[in-house]
């Protein structure tokens, strides 16, 4: 009994230090999550706040720091346990450097992804059309992935590099768009009767700019007959209030003036009689 208390006795201050390091870790690791979640939602609210900042940096902003905050709360916490963090950082390099090279599709993307946030070709809020077919509204540009919806509602999740290696065509980063509608008109129509018309419902649109000034011209000669352009300018977010209104207005009234689309025709000859039917 003497000899088990004198044992107890010489491991009571080990396993008192023990307990208490463990609270002390344990205070360490909820500390530094609570503090790296509060300083990513302070990051996220001051970003937003700010008009200066892109919204697409935001998340990658947001992760950066909530992780090393992280990471430097696990140091801590193997530190007070005695681990030489000297040493376990030297291997985590050696293990980065191995997964590095195993994952160097991912890196990739992380290098694409630091590369579109940098340049900004695309931005949060931003319609873009890639040259692989695919189009949407930027959503988010995050360490590894991009993410787009579509006008149906659909979310995309495309790599960064896919989208860096692609060729971007960007509809929303000016403020004005062109629109460019090739009317067709039959041979013996009045031209100057159909171009003052065209005129008329096009400045009639509240969306058409008066600068850069809007243009009905002709523009070609077709078989069935002569095609007139119709070119204004809108702000891009009306872009499509004034391409379906156009169509639709243009068509109406021409017809209510009396004006038919061309029709195609062919002349076909009989081989044998040589007469035109």
């Amino acid at each position: 009994m003497e000899e088990a208390l004198k044992e107890f006795s010489a491991w009571a201050p080990r396993l008192v230090d023990l307990g208490l390091n463990l609270l002390i870790a344990l205070l360490i690791l909820i500390i530094g999550w609570w503090v790296s979640s509060l300083l990513g939602s302070w990051v996220r609210r001051a970003a937003t706040r700010s008009s200066k900042i892109d919204p697409t940096i935001v998340p990658m902003f947001y992760s950066t720091v909530v992780w090393t905050v992280r990471i430097f709360t696990v140091i801590a916490v193997l530190a007070r346990f005695g681990v030489q963090t000297a040493s376990l950082i030297a291997v985590l390099g050696a293990a980065g450097l191995a997964v590095g090279l195993a994952l160097q599709g991912t890196l990739q993307n992380i290098a694409a992804g630091i590369m579109l946030l940098i340049l900004r070709p695309i931005r949060a809020g931003e319609y873009v059309a890639l040259s692989t077919g695919v189009d949407g509204t930027v959503e988010e540009v995050g360490l590894f992935l991009t993410r787009l919806v579509q006008v149906d509602g659909i979310h995309l999740t495309l790599p960064n590099s896919t989208v860096w290696n692609a060729t971007i065509t960007n509809y929303s980063r000016n403020k004005t768009r062109r629109l460019d509608i090739p009317v067709p008109v039959r041979y013996g129509d009045d031209l100057e009767v159909v171009v003052a018309k065209l005129r008329a419902i096009v400045d009639a649109r509240p969306e058409t700019l008066k600068d850069p000034e809007p243009l009905v011209k002709v523009v070609d000669y077709k078989e069935n007959g002569v095609v007139v352009n119709v070119r204004v300018w809108t702000e891009a977010a009306k872009y499509w209030d004034l391409r379906w209104g156009l169509y639709q207005d243009i068509r109406k009234s021409l017809e209510d003036a009396g004006f038919q689309p061309p029709i195609p025709m062919r002349e076909i000859q009989n081989a044998k009689t040589g007469a035109a039917a």
